[in-house]
């Protein structure tokens, strides 16, 4: 089994202005993730638009994923779908693709119904093979479960692996988890943007998933607290907080319009439904870049010999 640790970020899906799939733009954004230092990477997830894509684009861009990575980070798949049926379909061509685990939203329709929830994920994991890697979210994106919730379905469930948790408070379940799923889960990840990651790490979470836009500095500040320069990853974590702060509100739209001002995408379009940057967002998303240009320089991005004409 590959052990998955670090930086894990979310690829979003780039958009032409027509709102058709950019795959080019899409590369991209991949190719820079990859060199800026993440440990793997993970399609399709929230910040992805998932719910924004038919089931036909999440199995061509995981296929073209699979070759693009071609095996030089580890791959997790996003496997999110209410219907069992197109879940273990979506997790197969994960595996299909070379992810090493398909990572899943607990559906809504199995709410308090354990049995039922545990089928599903048994199913899953039956059918396709894969690792399976519980998506703890709470609604509406997902259900929220409890710690005890959490630690009883991967007790039921041998094919979950890991567990992102994103159920605030996101740290007090890290530490319950460790405790209460000690031999079922190999390593829980942190998300939620990375906006609590050093109370994740400090509590044993194993890594983050965050969004992409500023993945060197997530990587550097990993990379910081685990050879002991704890105040120093802080230092980080502070200095991009602000920006992680507008994140939180703005979502794809932030990410997206950070990475076209660093030239990776041509468009920021964005499917999903939210509010849009104004033009009072876009100077205070100029100035909070300019604060912390010495991370996250606009004409210097990692990748660029990678980068497919946009």
């Amino acid at each position: 089994m590959t052990h998955l640790a670090g930086v894990f970020p979310i690829l979003p899906t780039i958009f032409h202005g027509s709102g058709e799939l950019d795959l080019a733009g899409t590369r991209n954004v991949l190719e820079y993730i990859l060199a800026a230092g993440a440990a793997g990477v993970v399609f399709p997830g929230l910040a992805s638009e998932y719910d924004m894509l038919s089931v036909d684009e999440r199995l061509q861009i995981t296929t073209v994923l699979g070759e693009w990575i071609d095996g030089r980070v580890p791959f997790v798949v996003g496997a999110s779908h209410p219907d069992v049926a197109t879940a273990t379909r979506l997790a197969s061509a994960g595996a299909a693709a070379g992810a090493v685990a398909a990572m899943i939203l607990t559906p809504h329709a199995h709410a308090g119904d354990a049995e039922a929830m545990a089928r599903y994920f048994n199913d899953i994991h039956a059918a396709s093979g894969i690792s399976i890697m519980l998506q703890n979210a709470p609604a509406p994106m997902g259900v929220g479960l409890g710690v005890a919730q959490v630690a009883a379905l991967a007790s039921a469930v041998k094919g979950i692996t890991y567990v992102k948790e994103e159920t605030q408070p996101s740290g007090h379940r890290i530490t319950a988890l460790a405790t209460q799923a000690r031999g079922n889960v190999a390593a829980v990840f942190g998300g939620a943007g990375a906006r609590y990651v050093m109370d994740e790490l400090q509590r044993g979470a194993i890594g983050t998933m965050p969004a992409c836009e500023v993945t060197e500095v997530h990587v550097d500040m990993l990379a910081r607290y685990h050879r002991g320069d704890v105040q120093g990853a802080r230092d980080l974590f502070e200095r991009t907080l602000p920006l992680l702060s507008m994140q939180a509100v703005f979502r794809w739209r932030l990410t997206k319009a950070v990475l076209l001002r660093r030239g990776l995408i041509a468009n920021a379009h964005v499917r999903a439904p939210g509010a849009a940057l104004d033009a009072w967002d876009e100077r205070e998303l100029d100035a909070l870049l300019a604060r912390i240009a010495d991370l996250v320089p606009l004409d210097n991005t990692p990748g660029a010999s990678a980068r497919m004409s946009l």
